[in-house]
């Protein structure tokens, strides 16, 4: 792989990762409630859903599963109703935060919990598949081994959306001080838990590639 491959490689990636998506939503919504620190926890689990739709691409499997109406609709599906779970939960959920823990409202979600959610929100994105089904074959090179260059991108990938995410959520936590009090916190809930539920009903819409 030459470096202006990579350098163009790193564009894309960057426009991808900066575009919004539930990613995004997801982590400014986590940075809002739970604050930077505990956002990086559902920062992780977005990249490990990441590092997995990566490996589903550059094994094919993606497009096996592009070529198959059946599966891509199944994984359409489930992509689709998680996210409209997350919106409904995020909707429904109680004030969360200093203020709200002490009147004894909610408590943060777990470690795990975080982690769990931000894996299955990326690993359940068709959007995801389809992206880097089309565009990675696009920056490896035919005449160099597959395995290093899947491994480059990877991590670069990883890098540039770990940054954008850590961002997004940075700047969503910074806002904490102005949406303190349990009021401001449901509205904030039903606001990203309506852009989740939007996001995950325009799933329905997404398009299978032409064979």
């Amino acid at each position: 792989m030459s470096f202006a491959t990579w350098i163009a490689f790193v564009i894309a990636g960057s426009l991808i990762a900066v575009s919004p998506g539930s990613g995004a939503v997801l982590s400014m919504s986590h940075g809002l409630a739970y604050g930077l620190k505990k956002a990086s926890a559902t920062v992780l689990g977005l990249q490990l859903g990441l590092i997995l739709v990566l490996v589903i691409a550059g094994a094919g499997v993606g497009s096996l599963l592009l070529a198959s109406s059946t599966a891509f609709t199944v994984v359409k599906v489930i992509g689709a109703l998680y996210l409209i779970y997350l919106g409904v939960m995020q909707w429904r959920a109680a004030p969360v935060g200093p203020q709200a823990s002490t009147a004894g409202l909610e408590a943060h979600p777990s470690f795990g919990k975080r982690v769990l959610t931000g894996f299955l929100t990326n690993t359940t994105n068709p959007k995801g598949i389809i992206f880097m089904v089309a565009v990675l074959p696009q920056f490896i090179s035919k005449d160099a081994a597959l395995l290093p260059q899947l491994a480059i991108l990877g991590v670069t990938m990883v890098a540039i959306d770990s940054t954008v995410m850590h961002g997004y959520a940075a700047l969503a936590a910074s806002m904490q001080r102005y949406l303190r009090d349990p009021r401001a916190m449901r509205l904030q809930n039903r606001f990203f838990g309506a852009v989740l539920i939007v996001i995950g009903s325009m799933l329905f819409f997404v398009k299978r590639q032409a064979a």
